[in-house]
């Protein structure tokens, strides 16, 4: 009897042990710090080059484009990429020439600042006061002008920006600005996105002899982004986006920059880089002698479309959203656009980090 006993006040202990552990992992799982989680849809686009006095029928062609992007969420994701409702984005990045000239006067009237009044009325900045219905994100490129103060004419595109990141500042919507007003950086869920003037140098390479020092000055670019991804980063290992007007293919900025660059952020988890200035398109790239290719998109001209961009989990799809036209060059050299309002998709990609 008494080793009945025994055998049952041991049975029941086993099962009170095995109560308590389900009570405890079940507790742990609760309490455990929630994953945060990662779903961002975002804009990409560049090279607008507004015009005034001249040209203005691109204008026109951009605000057909934004008006597109209004109308984002009423789109599906090409099948290729797995369909579905496109989401809300929560931003547009625009990687500079936001204007065509950026220090011109004709016949008397500043040609640079009449540009950017387009720009203004079209884009705005947080979505309420333009024709776009979402918050910009913009910086510079060779066509937006020469460095604040350098300027000949009036007008600085350059410093129109700083007091617009200054804005975003105050609106909260960035995690780090330069000392400079011109380069910043800023957090969608946990990915982390760096806007990089027109290519995260410090200053133009002496190596590079066409272009001039002065209007395209990187003006600290590259301190900039190893400053803030030893911040804001660190060793987290968080998704980093990083984007600037010139990319891996043009002389604008020298390979040696490229390699540069490459070193000061191959140490993060960088996803993906956008740039402008030379066209559409996708490209993997890294140094000679690196294994570790970054996904590089060039991003188009703002009349022709846009990128739409997700990253959710580990996984990224973007797209190419553009206007189904044909362009006719003239006798003159000017171009002639055909097109009867049809969209379609192109540049797919849908890949995982």
């Amino acid at each position: 009897m008494f080793t009945s006993m025994v055998k049952r006040q041991a049975r029941l202990m086993a099962g009170r042990c095995v109560l308590l552990a389900v009570f405890i992992w079940a507790a742990g799982t609760a309490f455990a710090a929630p994953q945060p989680k990662r779903d961002v849809t975002f804009i990409v686009t560049s090279d607008v080059h507004y015009d005034a006095f001249e040209n203005e029928d691109r204008n026109e062609r951009v605000s057909q484009t934004l008006r597109h992007i209004n109308v984002v969420t009423n789109l599906d994701w090409p099948e290729s990429l797995g369909g579905g409702r496109i989401q809300r984005p929560r931003g547009v990045l625009v990687l500079g020439d936001v204007i065509d000239d950026g220090d011109r006067v004709v016949n008397g009237r500043n040609q640079s600042r009449e540009q950017y009044d387009w720009f203004l009325g079209d884009f705005g900045l947080d979505g309420t006061d333009g024709l776009l219905q979402f918050s910009v994100f913009e910086t510079w490129g060779n066509h937006d002008g020469p460095p604040e103060g350098k300027e000949k004419n009036g007008f600085s595109f350059q410093a129109q920006l700083k007091k617009r990141n200054k804005l975003r500042q105050q609106k909260g919507w960035l995690s780090n600005l330069s000392a400079n007003g011109l380069h910043y950086s800023f957090d969608w869920d946990d990915v982390h996105f760096v806007m990089l003037g027109i290519y995260p140098a410090d200053e133009q390479n002496p190596l590079v002899k066409r272009y001039s020092p002065v209007w395209h000055d990187p003006q600290g670019a590259l301190t900039f982004l190893k400053e803030d991804l030893a911040r804001c980063v660190g060793t987290s290992g968080r998704p980093v986006v990083l984007a600037s007007h010139c990319g891996f293919d043009t002389d604008w900025w020298h390979t040696n920059d490229w390699r540069a660059v490459y070193e000061a952020a191959k140490q993060y988890n960088v996803i993906l880089y956008f740039y402008g200035h030379t066209g559409t398109g996708l490209k993997q790239w890294a140094p000679a002698g690196e294994t570790l290719r970054w996904q590089c998109v060039n991003t188009g001209q703002t009349e022709k479309g846009f990128f739409v961009v997700q990253i959710s989990g580990r996984q990224i799809r973007l797209a190419y959203r553009m206007k189904n036209a044909t362009i006719e060059r003239l006798p003159d050299k000017t171009l002639r656009w055909h097109w009867n309002g049809d969209w379609e998709w192109r540049y797919t990609l849908a890949v995982k980090f």
